[in-house]
């Protein structure tokens, strides 16, 4: 992704992981999961470099400076599964790996904060191992991946990236459908890529109204995120939940408008997200949670009432709120209009 050589895909000269490496990567999980590099010409900086080639060590997404730990029992089933479907001479080493990584997925074992598995869904702690899930998921896909990503315009990914794995998909022949909020037709990066994406053919639209985040992959596993919790997840592969999840998915589609990435942004569109901030305004809700409730940033939701407030000629925010209390009853529901 993004350029960067894939884990595991560097040449370490050998099949195994050095007595060196090992040693270190327990002491990371012997700290938590976490491991600060002492800096160059550290002892340790070949075996580090070996753990970081292949994955097993990763950059924390708080904090760059930090390397964490991640999963061999995962990252061998990934790693796996990559490297038998791009590199024929790279079969001897994926073959090896589970039996290579056997002892460090005991030591990981014990870690406090390991994925828990319960049959058919698997709970993940922490973003930088859910990125790495999804992008691992999104790479393995073969026919369709479903996306609702509400929160206007910040991504799991940075824009670059996404826009490379999203398009690898693409061009693989996977099918690529992702709602947004509307206020994501406000934000430059979000543009970007989605004129990458619909110019590939990737499909996008924008939905007024409240859904939730999810991501469904070949119609076989879906990811969820837990209530109110951005650093826990759960990967769901239990075939009825995944099919009503895709069918809400499909039920928001239904009624999103397409959204190609231009910088216009549809009568319609605007229309709906102005009915909402009156809505908020009338129900007496602040300004900082209507803008986070709709994905706007708070000088966009600025913007959006003052021209409310020319558009219904009032000159202070209390006048704005008496005349459109006074037209409360000619907005529209959520919902009204379908996608075209």
């Amino acid at each position: 992704m993004g350029g960067a050589e894939d884990p595991g895909l560097a040449s370490t000269g050998h099949v195994g992981l050095s007595a060196g490496a090992r040693a270190l990567y327990k002491a990371a999980v012997s700290a938590n999961g976490r491991l600060v590099p002492a800096g160059p010409g550290a002892d340790n900086d070949a075996h580090l470099k070996e753990l970081v080639d292949i994955g097993l060590l990763v950059p924390d997404m708080d904090d760059p400076g930090v390397l964490v730990a991640v999963d061999p029992k995962q990252l061998a089933a990934g790693l796996t599964a990559t490297w038998q479907r791009r590199a024929l001479e790279l079969l001897t080493r994926a073959a090896a790996l589970p039996a290579d990584l056997h002892e460090l997925s005991q030591a990981y074992g014990h870690m406090g904060h390991a994925s828990q598995s319960g049959g058919p869904v698997e709970h993940i702690h922490g973003k930088t191992e859910i990125n790495r899930r999804l992008a691992e998921l999104m790479e393995s896909s073969t026919k369709e991946v479903l996306s609702a990503q509400p929160g206007g315009g910040a991504r799991s990914f940075p824009t670059a990236a996404a826009i490379e794995l999203d398009v690898n998909m693409l061009r693989r022949g996977v099918t690529r459908r992702t709602i947004y909020q509307p206020s994501t037709r406000y934000s430059a990066p979000t543009r970007e890529y989605v004129a990458a994406m619909t110019k590939e053919g990737g499909q996008v639209r924008t939905l007024g109204e409240p859904f939730t985040r999810l991501i469904v992959v070949d119609r076989l596993v879906a990811v969820i995120p837990f209530d109110g919790d951005t650093e826990r997840a759960a990967v769901v592969q239990d075939d009825a939940v995944v099919a009503f999840l895709v069918n809400q998915f499909d039920a928001c589609w239904e009624r999103a408008i397409p959204f190609l990435g231009g910088n216009d942004v549809p009568p319609e569109v605007v229309s709906r997200l102005r009915s909402n901030i009156i809505r908020m305004m009338l129900q007496g809700v602040g300004h900082r949670v209507i803008a986070r409730s709709l994905g706007l940033s708070e000088r966009t939701l600025a913007r959006h009432i003052a021209e409310l407030r020319e558009e219904h000629d009032a000159e202070t925010l209390f006048q704005l709120g008496w005349k459109m209390s006074e037209s409360h009853r000619s907005l529209p529901h959520f919902g009204d209009s379908a996608a075209e």
